[in-house]
């Protein structure tokens, strides 16, 4: 069996139609309600891990808290 890569999924799923992209996606979601806590507190380690090192490297650019919530700010008004 061929092993597709996430872009390759990502791809075919979004060239479904739009009532099939929305059944695929919620039993995504509710999948992970099948993960048990230790498996999504390891999850959100690693994706923090995962920011950091974006972060570290100059791959992203952080954003003041202030810039954040007067834009939030703006939006509402």
């Amino acid at each position: 069996m061929t092993a597709v890569t996430i872009d390759e999924l990502k791809r075919e799923a979004l060239s479904l139609d739009p009532a099939s992209r929305a059944s695929l996606a919620h039993e995504l979601i509710a999948s992970l309600d099948e993960l048990s806590e230790a498996e999504v507190e390891q999850q959100w380690l690693e994706e923090a891990e995962r920011r950091r090192e974006e972060i570290v490297s100059g791959k992203v650019q952080g954003v003041p808290a202030s810039e954040v919530f007067r834009k939030a700010r703006a939006a509402r008004s």
